[in-house]
């Protein structure tokens, strides 16, 4: 995982959802790719995607259940998931979740 990132341009307004228990803020890389760095406080919360996503865990923990996947998965700090395109996801935080979220494609 990249410690930092570079050259690139960070939107100020955040990214708040479920009653701001999840924010981020958007990272836009010269290529135009983008990034977002957040964080979840505990809770259980579902997602929708547009695009395919790449999930790290930067601190914390997590459960996960993807569409593709018939059980909950346990990830922590350095671990990451991957998320299809066009999709649900849902996620019960059970400690304070540090993350950063890839847009691929």
């Amino acid at each position: 995982m990249m410690q930092s990132f570079e050259n690139v341009t960070v939107v100020k307004k955040a990214n708040r959802y479920f009653d701001d228990k999840v924010t981020s803020r958007t990272v836009i890389f010269p290529d135009g790719s983008k990034k977002t760095l957040g964080i979840m406080l505990p809770g259980s919360y579902e997602f929708g995607t547009d695009k395919a996503e790449i999930m790290e865990i930067l601190e914390g923990e997590l459960e996960v259940f993807l569409p593709q996947e018939s059980k909950w998965r346990t990830l922590r700090g350095g671990e990451s998931f991957d998320v299809p395109a066009h999709s649900r996801f849902s996620l019960k935080v059970n400690e304070t979740v540090d993350y950063c979220c890839s847009y691929v494609g």
